[in-house]
């Protein structure tokens, strides 16, 4: 047996794996590609656009532009993250074009996620930017906008919305980030706009049980039926306004740090990133059968926000989307095994609507039944939420509701999922899960489960605090 530290809380809980177990760990199971130059990255993007001119002979004085970034949620921080070294030079390529500053929009595409502050755009976009275009060419998106453009039904029967200040654009732009990502492969192309410049109601057609339960959800695929729900939209977006959108995505290490960058049309840049984002992230275990015991720890604070491990429903998500991005190297009917502190903390100033969400859905016997429910569609109507999304700087109400979609999917492929540690074991409860004491005590009931005396058990310890996540397969 061998001492593996799990991400639990604020800290760490040492559990004890079989000395065969799979442990995946960044430097040790696998490496990135190398990393690149990133300003040299980006302004060659920029020079040899796929399926577009040049940016510079887009621009002119007359022109309008909107640059459309990812929020705070991914893309890292530091001094040569994605969005700090593409939007200055995005800026300066328009600007040897003609294009006069004035012209110059930024546009945050945060989606259902809480409005971005000042002080978070110093933090991740840097002081210099944000203070050419603060306070009134640099501006957050709002699903619940007045005068977002409708543009009826998709193909598929999606509903299409976009922002109308990306819409009415020149030249609309959006940075966009290639890296791992459970909702249809990796975040950036269609992805980018669909979900980041959207309303409510397009979001709700494919971030709902009729997508995410689906089995080809699992898996993180660039084949799924989410992602072609993705592309449909995104390309009926395009139709709406009249025109393509002109992106520069990167390709993400495991940090953050850039790999490649490509620019031009959404569909060009998804074909010559995904490889690369493929060998980056699609990562081959030496297991000859699939795991039958999936080990990972949920910390307080991660990706979504501080308490999305100990919120019942985005530690749900957590433990979904991580399913997800395993199922390959798992095997159908297995057990997860995941170490939170689960006492409950909602986080009300960034999420407000969730324990009413949550004390609602235990009026319900399945998840999909209550969010096809009144109640759920009371609860995203409630006009106090959607004030505090648009003023105050609080996730959408909506987000709860997609948010257990995935959530609760590990529920419906899973033949149990041990929740150790939790301080308020009712939570995890009433979330489907099984609160245990100790990790021994679910490592026991989880042999017999599996009716194995000898489980594949398969570990991810830093999934959620090391950085970029992979998805992982058997070769």
């Amino acid at each position: 047996m061998g001492t593996v530290l799990l991400d639990y809380g604020d800290g760490k809980m040492a559990v004890e794996l079989p000395d065969s177990a799979t442990v995946v760990r960044y430097g040790q199971t696998y490496v990135d590609p190398p990393e690149v130059d990133a300003h040299s990255a980006v302004q060659h993007a920029l020079e040899n656009p796929l399926g577009f001119p040049p940016l510079r002979e887009m621009g002119g004085p007359t022109k309008k532009v909107v640059i459309g970034f990812p929020d705070r949620v991914k893309g890292g921080v530091h001094a040569t993250c994605h969005r700090k070294v593409a939007i200055p030079l995005i800026v300066q390529e328009l600007l040897k074009g003609g294009t006069k500053i004035e012209n110059i929009t930024l546009l945050c595409c945060m989606g259902l996620h809480r409005k971005n502050t000042l002080e978070e755009w110093y933090w991740y976009l840097g002081k210099d930017i944000v203070d050419r275009f603060w306070p009134d060419r640099l501006v957050n998106h709002d699903v619940e906008a007045t005068d977002l453009c409708d543009f009826g039904s998709d193909a598929m029967g999606n509903r299409v919305q976009c922002n109308r200040l990306m819409a009415e654009a020149d030249v609309p732009i959006v940075v966009g980030h290639c890296s791992g990502n459970p909702y249809g492969g990796y975040s950036g192309g269609y992805k980018m706009i669909v979900t980041g410049l959207s309303g409510w109601q397009s979001i709700a057609s494919h971030h709902t049980p009729g997508t995410m339960h689906r089995k080809d959800w699992l898996g993180a695929s660039t084949a799924s039926h989410m992602r072609q729900q993705f592309a449909s939209i995104g390309r009926a977006m395009e139709h709406g306004v009249g025109k393509k959108f002109f992106a520069v995505d990167a390709v993400l290490g495991q940090k953050s740090q850039i790999l490649d960058v490509k620019a031009g049309l959404i569909e060009e840049v998804e074909k010559a990133t995904w490889p690369l984002a493929d060998r980056r992230t699609n990562i081959h275990l030496d297991m000859k059968e699939p795991a039958d015991i999936l080990v990972f720890g949920l910390p307080r604070n991660f990706h979504y926000g501080p308490g999305m491990g100990t919120n019942p429903i985005l530690m749900s998500l957590a433990v979904g989307g991580q399913l997800s991005r395993c199922w390959n190297a798992f095997r159908e009917g297995g057990v997860i095994i995941a170490p939170s502190i689960c006492d409950g903390w909602f986080n009300d100033h960034w999420f407000p609507s969730y324990e009413e969400t949550y004390h609602a859905m235990q009026r319900y016997c399945t998840a999909a039944e209550f969010l096809k429910s009144d109640d759920a569609a009371r609860i995203t109507a409630t006009y106090e939420y959607r004030f505090q999304y648009s003023n105050y700087y609080t996730y959408h109400p909506f987000h709860a509701m997609s948010m257990i979609s995935g959530g609760s999917a590990a529920l419906l492929w899973t033949s149990a999922v041990f929740i150790v540690g939790a301080k308020v074991p009712g939570y995890a409860r009433e979330m489907g899960f099984i609160p245990v004491s100790t990790y021994a005590e679910a490592f026991e009931q989880a042999k017999k489960i599996v009716c194995s005396k000898t489980p594949n058990v398969l570990c991810t310890p830093e999934c959620f605090t090391g950085g970029v996540p992979v998805h992982l397969y058997r070769k």
